[in-house]
């Protein structure tokens, strides 16, 4: 139901939760990681692409998590390894996605001096200078 919701909000909610905004193509995502080696990292509003595509990559596991869960409940399925095992596995990289997620949360909060928690709780950020952002 969380799942429905949020994709929902993808696409009737505010600015900065749809997924036209942080839904960035390979090559943005490409230029946002070489800004990152290079030091000059760009700054955005909304979700930089890294954080834009995890969003994304999060949803579908919880999706996929959740429907492996559910097949491996019912009678045709019950038992069957390959289902738990698929279960399993995608449980288990739902996990290190999400450790990653909090890592770069808190790594760009360190870098960015702004508390990005509470913008994804409250859905508000520090104002900054238009030409540092995207």
């Amino acid at each position: 139901m969380v799942v429905l919701f949020r994709v929902l909000w993808g696409f009737v909610g505010s600015r900065y939760a749809r997924f036209r905004q942080f839904a960035s193509s390979p090559a943005d995502t490409l230029d946002y990681v070489r800004s990152l080696i290079s030091g000059s990292r760009k700054k955005y509003l909304g979700h930089n692409p890294l954080g834009g595509w995890m969003t994304l990559i999060l949803l579908s596991l919880v999706f996929l998590v959740c429907a492996s869960g559910w097949l491996y409940t019912t009678d045709y399925y019950w038992g069957v390894e390959w289902v738990e095992t698929v279960h399993r596995i995608l449980t288990n990289i739902l996990l290190v996605c999400v450790g990653l997620h909090i890592a770069g949360v808190i790594l760009t909060s360190l870098q960015e001096r702004e508390n990005l928690l509470m913008s994804m709780i409250h859905g508000k950020k520090r104002t900054i200078l238009e030409e540092d952002i995207q």
